[in-house]
């Protein structure tokens, strides 16, 4: 397999190319004002190695909100201050194959949350996060990843002040039928957590980064708590297209509506894209090209299918 440390910018460029030749089949999210202003064309990636040797290519100052993108650090930072034992009592670990912000699912599972990546269980885990408000909670949460992996994410206030404009009914749905089971202790502060993490924003070096925590060897996270987590993420992190690129791409990804996309690739470092036009589902069209070209050149399709 050829590592990352000996990667081809001639080859990158390419890869970059032909995934922005991908974008016009998508569409930015319009619900959102803050998102919808994105220009379709836009697109970087930054790939950090083991080694510390990086790539960049592409609009790579653009600042973006992480949205769903977050939602594996979320899990990742519960396991490690609330061990697996009590997280895995508020969220499952199991694959959906309905949309990310689907009530019916949450309903024929009785109100247990299929998996922490879709919006169910994203919002039981946000209103779990350390802290007696959503403010502390949020820069509690925030500070901890900057802290462990050298990123600067923060909070995009006018980001924020967008998504609250335009609040989901289908989340406040999901939160009123969580807290009607038990699974939150107070719903408002749920939904105002869950929305500033989703608006924690960055570079695709600073989500690259991000994916270092769980990508390399770390003596500051637990090893097993990194598998579960990247477990999570291959089956569960691209909604119910996550099947789909078990199969053709095989490494845990997690994708956000604000165009994020990161790659993990266990012991060799982290892929993080941005690639604001989405496709039907909700990942970004180009990102996933981009990783797609890049896991098959490099050998990396179906290595890590089996965490």
């Amino acid at each position: 397999m050829k590592g990352f440390d000996r990667l081809d910018t001639v080859d990158l460029s390419t890869w970059v190319a032909l995934a922005k030749t991908k974008t016009n089949c998508g569409r930015v999210v319009e619900r959102i004002p803050r998102l919808a202003v994105a220009d379709t064309a836009w697109f970087a990636v930054h790939i950090c190695c083991k080694s510390g040797k990086f790539y960049s290519e592409g609009d790579t100052n653009c600042v973006f909100p992480l949205m769903s993108v977050i939602k594996p650090f979320t899990f990742l930072y519960l396991l490690e201050h609330m061990g697996m034992e009590k997280v895995l009592s508020w969220v499952g670990v199991k694959p959906s194959d309905a949309p990310f912000n689907s009530l019916e699912q949450l309903v024929a599972d009785g109100g247990y949350p299929r998996n922490p990546m879709i919006n169910s269980g994203a919002i039981t885990l946000a209103d779990k996060l350390l802290g007696e408000d959503a403010d502390y909670s949020t820069r509690s949460f925030c500070e901890w990843l900057n802290q462990l992996a050298g990123s600067q994410i923060q909070l995009d206030e006018s980001m924020l002040a967008s998504v609250r404009l335009s609040r989901s009914p289908a989340n406040q749905a999901i939160a009123n039928y969580l807290a009607e089971k038990g699974y939150l202790e107070n719903l408002d502060v749920a939904l105002d957590t869950y929305e500033q993490i989703c608006c924690l924003s960055g570079t695709v070096e600073d989500l690259a980064l991000l994916g270092k925590l769980l990508a390399l060897e770390s003596s500051l996270i637990s090893p097993q708590h990194q598998q579960l987590v990247n477990s999570v993420m291959l089956t569960c992190g691209l909604y119910q297209a996550s099947a789909e690129y078990t199969d053709k791409i095989g490494l845990p990804m997690k994708s956000g509506i604000g165009g994020g996309l990161l790659a993990i690739v266990p012991t060799i470092g982290a892929i993080a894209c941005y690639s604001p036009a989405l496709d039907r589902i909700g990942n970004p069209v180009g990102a996933i090209a981009f990783v797609e070209v890049l896991s098959r050149s490099l050998g990396l399709c179906g290595r890590f299918s089996h965490l």
